[in-house]
């Protein structure tokens, strides 16, 4: 590719897999859990193309945004905003490109589907204020990267639409967890600059809290799993799950950056084996 569309590329963190698995796997958790176990194959193509595609309009706003925080901020001083590499109009364009796709792949989608997917957007437009204004960011990163749960309940007129909430919780306590992590990587450089997090908030207590929250997480699904009778081969996607938070302890516990921020990256198996142990469980239910 050109320059400066690989630019635009980094832009839109489409070089950074792992920030849309961790939106994607509880979207799945919601499509499976919604359509008990058969969802429509084009409705799980719309949710996967969307959660890429919302991800990256997600980070764009959020570079456009904090364009005069992350120069100050080591991890983040290279972005292509930051850098100047790419200009502040051109990231409103790319921007608006991608809400162009979103919006085109949530009309293929039924009329509450598409209520929920406009507040959806405005949640996610609005998260990169929440860190100007709050020691909670995390807790709004986790409505954001959980939104798609009821939609993904509505989009199938799933009758088990009380789940998506009890789904929404369970999803919302792991994410403040693992952005806790990835907020501990940045602490130094944020305290600088002003910017507010749970890591800073937290203190010496953010690795307690923070296995407590993921273990309330998979309590909540571990309840999922007994209300819908989804069976031992579920529980063992929880178990190898609650592995990675051991692990994620065992990184974080010197509070090294670096090992921080690996601790952020391993959270995609976490997500990764609660849908493997979801997907089992109704294929073998057939």
């Amino acid at each position: 590719m050109p320059e400066k569309w690989i630019q635009y590329w980094r832009l839109a963190r489409l070089d950074k897999p792992v920030g849309w698995l961790l939106l994607l796997w509880p979207t799945l958790w919601a499509l499976w859990v919604a359509s008990d176990g058969h969802p429509r194959p084009g409705i799980v193509v719309i949710f996967v193309l969307g959660v890429i595609t919302m991800r990256a309009a997600g980070c764009v706003i959020n570079d456009i945004l904090d364009r005069d925080l992350d120069p100050l901020v080591e991890r983040t001083r290279e972005r292509p905003l930051a850098s100047g590499a790419v200009t502040v109009r051109e990231a409103l364009v790319v921007f608006i490109v991608l809400m162009i796709l979103a919006l085109f792949l949530v009309l293929l989608l039924n009329r509450q589907t598409l209520l929920l997917a406009v507040a959806g957007a405005v949640i996610a437009a609005s998260y990169p204020l929440a860190k100007r204004f709050t020691h909670l960011p995390q807790v709004y990163l986790g409505v954001a990267f959980s939104w798609g749960i009821p939609m993904a309940f509505t989009a199938q007129d799933s009758p088990l639409m009380p789940l998506a909430w009890w789904l929404l919780i369970a999803n919302l306590l792991w994410t403040v967890a693992y952005d806790t992590m990835y907020a501990m990587a940045d602490r130094p450089d944020d305290l600088k600059a002003g910017i507010k997090s749970t890591a800073i908030l937290f203190g010496r207590r953010e690795l307690a809290i923070n296995a407590f929250l993921q273990a309330l997480a998979l309590g909540n699904l571990a309840l999922i799993g007994h209300t819908l009778n989804l069976g031992a081969v579920f529980y063992a996607g929880l178990a190898a799950a609650a592995l990675t938070v051991v692990y994620q302890y065992q990184l974080c516990k010197d509070r090294d950056r670096r090992k921080c921020f690996k601790a952020f990256l391993n959270n995609i198996w976490f997500g990764g084996f609660v849908f493997a142990g979801l997907w089992l469980a109704y294929l073998l239910r057939v």
